[in-house]
């Protein structure tokens, strides 16, 4: 996935008022319900292990051919399959 354009100056100078205008005028921007963050957890990732692994030289080529982030991708890849084993 390509990495997102930074933000524009009129996005970073817009004040609060005018967020949350355009929050409420937002069809997709759904509202918190009340006393939601009062029972949510917080969930932290599980940390990653470093580690050695060889891999073919033609599945490398591939991941890396598609940019950045070729190795969170080779991860992805894999948990999928680890999923789909259980």
């Amino acid at each position: 996935m390509p990495a997102a354009e930074p933000l524009r100056d009129a996005f970073k100078d817009m004040g609060d008022a005018e967020i949350e205008r355009r929050a409420a005028t937002d069809p997709d921007a759904g509202a918190v319900p009340a006393g939601f963050r009062d029972e949510a957890d917080a969930v932290l990732p599980e940390v990653k292990e470093q580690i050695t692994l060889r891999l073919d030289a033609e599945v490398l080529r591939h991941f890396r051919s598609s940019g950045t982030g070729y190795q969170t991708r080779i991860n992805a890849v894999r948990m999928s399959y680890v999923r789909a084993q259980e």
